[in-house]
């Protein structure tokens, strides 16, 4: 009997089957426990919606902290609810005002292990978005405000860039506002911008057209210049033969040799004549080509630059069309208003009692009314420099979100003193999802190149934007963009 001390190799050798087995298993069980998680994440939460109507475009979306949700608003009211999963303590989602700036259906993070974030539409440059993600049930995130799949997925399809988006510390809904500090909409004139999109589409194709005769005009006359060219030649060639005939014929003797050199002369003497009249013609061929090139490519020039012309007419309409968004600050005193993410004015306002607080308020025009010749306008009033220490506790709290009385906001509107020049330009600028905001704050950094107005509550813990590495405005924060190295997020 052989002791299994003295040999024991075939006996581990017997058992690595085993092992093989086990390890299989196990991993078998690790991958199974991970897809369950996985699968328990990507479960669909209920998502309140209106079915009673079809819902219009998106205006603005709300994001409540204290209650973990978003509620969706068209002209006629809330369309979406749904739960969410806001930034955790140290990474807080900024409470405060933005947009929709960027949108990408698949997305993913460089910064947090490759984590995979569908359906971001992107609210701030150093990062802050609203996405897909799991939703524990309280607030989890770095920053970001993660929405269930599915939902992330139907609002992403539903909305555009530029829609507004408000994180309030508490639940807050829109109210209707009537004042006549705000403003008158803008005669929509649908004939007028028809007509020069048409301008700009009949301009753009002259000078297609005119590009390509110009082309075509220019290889003609290319093809013309190697024709007298290869003409020239020959009759270059034509005239030595010829000089070389009457030298040979001013060199004869006798009569025959005379005879032979003349005959040769007036052979070379015809072809030269022949090649004359050919090189004559290409040539004038030729003139014909470059007088025709230069003629179309000044047609070209011009055609060119109506195009240029009628585009950046179109294109103007097209942006005076553009929602506005204005912005008053207590703090600066001055007011601002962009267009398309575009700065347009920035002047100095009077505000009355400027040392007492105005609060913050975003007023929106929803649509227009009575035959277009009014907007029906809402508000939203925000609290700032609220404690966040309830929003675990307060988590689960239900209920509708609670419209406040437009009261303060009129008193906000009542104490703003406009330079008339400034009024004058902003005088029938307004259309549907034109906003105003009125403000304690001064503007947030992270309003720059490609952003609307973005207010943070000086009040509300800021930790999802602290933490953020510093960049220029406007350039996408690298946590945002993915390698091309990366795998696909199902491997």
């Amino acid at each position: 009997m052989t002791s299994p001390c003295v040999n024991p190799k075939p006996k581990q050798g017997a058992l690595r089957p085993a092992h093989l087995v086990i390890a299989g298993l196990a991993a078998l069980m690790v991958t199974g426990d991970h897809a369950a998680a996985a699968k328990n994440n990507r479960t669909e939460i209920p998502v309140e919606f209106i079915q009673s109507r079809a819902a219009g475009e998106p205006i603005m979306a709300i994001v409540s902290l204290r209650d973990q949700r978003i509620t969706v608003y068209d002209a006629a009211g809330w369309i979406l609810k749904a739960p969410v999963s806001s930034g955790q303590k140290g990474r807080e989602t900024p409470a405060g005002i933005f947009s929709v700036i960027q949108k990408e259906e698949e997305h993913y993070s460089n910064l947090y292990d490759d984590a995979f974030m569908p359906h971001m539409q992107r609210i701030t440059w150093s990062g802050i978005a609203l996405h897909g993600g799991p939703l524990p049930g309280y607030p989890a995130s770095h920053g970001c405000i993660r929405l269930p799949y599915d939902f992330a997925a139907r609002l992403f399809d539903l909305t555009r860039m530029g829609m507004r988006v408000i994180v309030a510390p508490t639940e807050v809904a829109p109210t209707e506002i009537v004042h006549p500090a705000l403003f008158a909409p803008k005669p929509v004139d649908a004939t007028l911008a028809a007509a020069r999109t048409a301008e700009a589409d009949e301009a753009a194709k002259k000078a297609a057209q005119a590009r390509l005769i110009a082309v075509t005009a220019t290889r003609e006359a290319a093809t013309a210049t190697k024709t007298a060219r290869v003409a020239e030649n020959l009759k270059l060639g034509a005239e030595v033969q010829l000089a070389a005939a009457e030298k040979a014929l001013a060199s004869a003797n006798s009569p025959e040799q005379k005879e032979r050199a003349e005959a040769a002369r007036a052979t070379a003497a015809a072809k030269v004549e022949e090649l004359q009249a050919q090189w004559a013609a290409a040539e004038a061929e030729l003139q014909a080509k470059v007088d025709s090139v230069a003629s179309a490519r000044e047609a070209a020039v011009t055609t060119e630059a109506a195009r240029v012309a009628a585009a950046d007419a179109a294109r103007e309409l097209t942006r005076s069309l553009q929602p506005i968004s204005v912005f008053i600050s207590r703090k600066t005193q001055r007011l601002y208003v962009r267009r398309g993410f575009q700065p347009v004015l920035e002047t100095p306002v009077t505000i009355q009692d400027p040392e007492r607080p105005i609060g913050t308020h975003v007023f929106t025009a929803m649509e227009r009314i009575n035959g277009d010749s009014a907007m029906r306008w809402s508000v939203v009033s925000l609290n700032s420099g609220r404690p966040h220490g309830e929003v675990a506790d307060a988590r689960t709290r239900e209920g509708e979100p609670t419209a406040k009385e437009p009261g303060d906001a009129k008193s906000a509107l009542d104490r703003i003193v406009i330079p008339q020049d400034a009024l004058a330009r902003l005088a029938e600028t307004a259309s549907p999802r034109s906003s105003l905001i009125i403000s304690d704050e001064a503007l947030s950094s992270e309003t720059g190149k490609g952003t609307d107005f973005v207010v943070l509550l000086s009040g509300e813990p800021q930790g999802g934007i602290a933490t953020r590495r510093a960049r220029p405005a406007g350039q996408v924060w690298y946590g945002y963009e993915r390698p091309r190295y990366r795998l696909p997020f199902w491997r």
